[in-house]
């Protein structure tokens, strides 16, 4: 039964929105250094090359730390995002207990909005989908994420590079680093269908605004 239930919910994130996709392959060589182990629980800040966000929501305040060294492109997205405001007054969207919460893509309504164009698949950079981490939500082609992203409640190691069933897995770019009690109280709302959206919450839990800040003194 477990195994089902990780097979379908790896189907659920197979099936995320995106306005396009690429086919290329993610097999190209990164021009980036590669962490061989990301053995970093709760979240290191202290080698730096971070860049950090507070993000305000309907429920709170969360913290997150995005890591340019090793998701340069991933980062340097959600930055551009981030400063034209396109995150703000959006919905989590998406909502799964012992999964993770998914956001960044619609309006209140379940109205899509305009993104700017996909990225490339960062997800053998090495970091992992461990709880209060935060990778970039896609569609079934790899190199097809543009805005939306998903933070992790539990560690979802079968979305890793090397374990995913797609043989690319999810991009992780950061961690969440204060307010995850935030975003355990976003994953208990209550949800719904609403077509053809699954796990929607029954009431808009909303991104307010995220901005830059300083990343705390380690």
């Amino acid at each position: 039964m477990k195994s089902f239930i990780k097979s379908s919910l790896v189907i659920t994130l197979l099936t995320l929105l995106s306005a396009c996709s690429d086919d290329n392959d993610a097999d190209e060589v990164l021009n980036y250094p590669v962490l061989d182990n990301d053995s970093n629980v709760p979240f290191d800040l202290s080698r730096g090359e971070y860049a950090c966000y507070e993000m305000v929501t309907s429920l709170g305040n969360v913290e997150l730390a995005l890591d340019e060294r090793y998701a340069p492109a991933t980062s340097l997205n959600f930055k551009n995002y981030v400063e034209t405001s396109f995150y703000d007054g959006l919905i989590f969207h998406r909502v799964i207990p012992n999964f993770m919460i998914q956001g960044g893509g619609l309006e209140p309504g379940l109205i899509k909005k305009s993104t700017q164009l996909p990225i490339e698949i960062e997800s053998k950079n090495g970091l992992k989908n461990y709880r209060g981490r935060i990778a970039m939500a896609r569609t079934a082609a790899p190199n097809s994420a543009t805005s939306q992203f998903f933070i992790n409640t539990v560690n979802n190691s079968f979305l890793d590079y090397g374990n995913a069933s797609d043989g690319y897995g999810y991009t992780v770019f950061g961690a969440v680093i204060a307010g995850m009690d935030v975003v355990d109280a976003i994953e208990s709302v209550p949800t719904e269908t609403v077509s053809p959206y699954a796990d929607v919450p029954v009431t808009d839990v909303t991104i307010d605004t995220i901005t830059a800040m300083d990343c705390p003194a380690s």
